[in-house]
């Protein structure tokens, strides 16, 4: 499986929901950032850290994805289908925006620059919790991806649930190195929102392992997120 996978919903519905409609407000953030499109004077260049943002996040987010229709396919828990649907739905629009930046700036989708190059200088997760330099924190390593493909039942849920609380801290990691080093509204603000909202899926995420007798794997964040 590619981290290009294609959102295909099944048409069953979905249980209450226990948390935000987050993929609503991921559209309106993209209506909002077209109109600053259209208002703001000069674009990010090539090297900027808008730039390496949009692209390392976009990578970033197809994998949350990718795992996210693993788990949506492998269980009948409520709780965890229903967020599966808002990872696969508020994230793939997410992805589309910083696409959509990219092509508004005139940039190429990909780059010759090693992964979170655009943060040189300033410190984020990945280096704290001893990861390669150069490697998107939080990101599933393949044996990891397929432990998770193979994995049933329970134990899948479990799997699932700690990988995708320390994807979401690599996700919160990478927004706050954003806003540290932009002062682009738009940029700033779905930034800002990523940290919000992973934030909140990680407290939630961690009470649903809580309730499967299991813990997270070990915070990658300087000060952990929930």
């Amino acid at each position: 499986m590619t981290t290009e996978t294609s959102v295909m919903l099944d048409t069953t519905p979905q249980p209450r929901r226990r948390f935000p409609l987050v993929g609503l407000v991921a559209l309106v953030l993209a209506a909002a950032a077209l109109v600053l499109f259209a208002t703001r004077s000069g674009t990010p260049g090539d090297t900027s850290p808008e730039a390496g943002f949009a692209r390392d996040m976009a990578v970033h987010h197809s994998q949350a994805v990718e795992m996210a229709f693993v788990i949506r396919d492998k269980t009948s828990d409520g709780p965890l289908r229903t967020l599966s649907y808002d990872i696969i739905t508020t994230q793939t629009a997410q992805r589309g925006i910083f696409m959509g930046w990219l092509q508004q700036w005139d940039l190429d989708q990909a780059s010759s620059q090693p992964p979170m190059a655009w943060m040189s200088g300033h410190a984020h997760g990945g280096a704290t919790a001893g990861t390669t330099p150069g490697v998107m924190p939080g990101m599933a390593s393949e044996e990891e991806l397929n432990r998770l493909r193979a994995a049933q039942g329970k134990d899948a849920e479990i799997l699932f649930l700690q990988l995708m609380i320390r994807h979401h801290e690599g996700g919160v990691e990478m927004a706050q190195g954003l806003l540290r080093v932009s002062d682009r509204p738009e940029v700033r603000s779905l930034a800002q929102h990523i940290v919000d909202g992973q934030t909140a899926e990680i407290k939630l995420m961690k009470g649903l392992l809580t309730e499967r007798g299991a813990q997270p794997l070990p915070s990658i964040l300087q000060s952990p997120a929930g």
